[in-house]
């Protein structure tokens, strides 16, 4: 996975350099199906120890059989009249639902946050989204499958309350601050960990066109042409849809890259240099519709889980304010 995902980061960098940007559980049992008025349905159930659960949903809005990571807090069992508020962690590019548990310490870290967490697959590209596809119904829906679909499952099946937060790193990180700004009031709260949060800025859309790329998919059925189909890409734009975000409470961070220390990642050092500048440009457009959010931009860093770890954490008291934990 760790070979995957560095390959990812030089296909991206390639992409850069080539158009001259600049780089400044229980025992497993059979569960019956469950199912929801949007039409989703678990499917498959295993348990991985008494707080983890992977589920199999079937998503109408996707058209296939996608992986769900749930974990409990630790006093779910002891309240079965409870309903609980949800944190959304979304994966980053060509990674998967399983990044967060094996990169951080999230079970262990919020066992006692009386919070149900969960992480849903947001396909092989990790941007959570819906697809354009030259304008086809078919068209896989990411973002339906993640706020709709899934919620309803959640709320059926684990008693997932009405009050939601949600984070991301990389592509997930555009999906936390999309989500919040595409559906507003929905989420409390959302925080950004190097993510795209200003997806047609110069360099951008060559970013996600290689992301796209690498998982021998057509760019253009992302959401079409940045430039003839520039209406849709602002739709997605977190920064063309921050006016949205006024009252959710965000997190945003993100490293410089190079100069880095570590010397052993320079392509990761490249990637986070080149989302430096729309993070900033992300960032005054908060200022500017006087949204607050709380926002740290550090010296050097790379585009891997050692500085999103540490992020995490610091952007806690953020979420958990969302979540109406603090």
């Amino acid at each position: 996975m760790a070979q995957k995902r560095r390959f990812a980061a030089l296909a991206v960098t390639t992409a850069l350099l080539s158009t001259g940007v600049v780089l400044t559980a229980p025992p497993a049992a059979a569960a019956p199906a469950v199912a929801v008025a949007e039409g989703a349905t678990i499917v498959g159930e295993k348990w991985l120890d008494a707080r983890t659960v992977d589920l199999t949903v079937a998503s109408p809005a996707v058209g296939a059989n996608l992986p769900v990571r749930v974990v409990l807090p630790t006093g779910y069992a002891a309240h079965p009249g409870r309903t609980w508020p949800v944190l959304y962690l979304l994966q980053g590019a060509h990674d998967d639902y399983t990044s967060w548990t094996r990169e951080t310490d999230v079970v262990d870290f919020l066992a006692g946050q009386n919070v149900l967490t969960v992480m849903p697959s947001s396909g092989p590209t990790g941007i959570p989204t819906d697809w354009w596809n030259y304008g086809s119904s078919d068209a896989p829906d990411y973002e339906k499958f993640q706020v709709d679909e899934l919620m309803g499952l959640l709320r059926q099946k684990f008693r997932a309350g009405t009050t939601r937060a949600v984070a991301g790193v990389s592509t997930g990180g555009y999906g936390a601050l999309a989500f919040a700004a595409r559906h507003p009031g929905t989420f409390g709260a959302a925080a950004s960990y190097s993510g795209v949060l200003d997806t047609t800025a110069f360099g951008m859309p060559t970013v996600l066109n290689a992301i796209v790329a690498r998982e021998q998919l057509l760019p253009l059925t992302l959401w079409g042409s940045p430039l003839l189909n520039r209406d849709n890409w602002a739709r997605h734009n977190p920064y063309a849809q921050a006016h949205n975000l006024k009252g959710t409470k965000l997190y945003v961070s993100q490293g410089s890259g190079l100069p880095s220390n570590d010397f052993g990642n320079l392509e990761g050092a490249v990637l986070e240099g080149v989302l430096w500048s729309q993070a900033h440009r992300f960032t005054r457009q908060l200022e500017a519709l006087d949204i607050p959010a709380q926002v740290h931009f550090y010296s050097g860093g790379v585009h891997n889980w050692p500085n999103w770890r540490q992020e995490f954490k610091a952007s806690w008291p953020t979420l958990a304010a969302g979540l109406g934990l603090s």
